[in-house]
């Protein structure tokens, strides 16, 4: 999981060489989404890639920095444009696979948790109910459940689907008034220690649209 701060300035710019040049880079392995944020974060994108392990990260990190098209077109135009970099390595959580939204043109949510020191033996069967318990409402789409593995321990970031906004608004709203979410979350809650939610909008170039 790559996140970028793009100076405030050059959003514009780093967006369109994303859109035109990232063929370069997804040639080298699987992108599994990008999206650039819009509410929650400001002039920040976020992209994750798949990898089979880590020695196949590795193998296309060196093939990346032979490549000439990829160093020359898009990377030596595009890092003066980054204020900031952090990467994530994240596992989908067992009970979880990754999904797909039930159509294009909607938006997605991005819930960065961050949980008790102890990991999934402490707080995994809390934290997995207060999701089902989301699920279970209908109102919005489970993408994916991510547990980091290398940078802030403890982290969950879940991805959602919605058609909308305004859709995911009256859409929590209902769930703030059903009994089983509410007994979900006050359960799930006394293991978080902070919690951040962004809005993402997809690029062009991405599968998750």
């Amino acid at each position: 999981i790559r996140t970028y701060d793009i100076k405030p300035a050059k959003m514009k710019e780093f967006l369109e060489m994303v859109n035109k040049y990232f063929h370069f880079r997804t040639a080298h392995s699987e992108l599994v989404g990008f999206w650039y944020s819009e509410l929650g974060a400001m002039n920040r994108v976020l992209h994750i890639w798949k990898y089979d392990n880590f020695a196949h990260r590795t193998a296309v990190r060196h093939a990346l920095a032979n490549d000439k098209d990829w160093q020359g077109k898009f990377i030596s135009a595009a890092l003066p444009l980054v204020e900031k970099q952090h990467n994530e390595v994240a596992y989908l959580v067992p009970w979880c696979q990754l999904g797909k939204p039930s159509k294009e043109g909607g938006v997605y949510e991005w819930v960065t948790f961050q949980m008790k020191p102890g990991g999934p033996a402490l707080w995994g069967e809390a934290f997995r109910s207060a999701i089902n318990a989301h699920i279970n409402t209908g109102y919005t789409k489970l993408i994916g459940v991510f547990h980091t593995e290398y940078g802030l321990l403890n982290t969950v970031h879940v991805l959602w689907w919605n058609e909308s906004p305004d859709q995911r608004a009256a859409g929590r709203h209902s769930a703030h008034e059903d009994a089983r979410v509410v007994a979900a979350v006050r359960d799930s809650v006394r293991f978080l220690e902070s919690q951040q939610n962004v809005l993402l909008i997809p690029l062009q170039c991405s599968p998750l649209k």
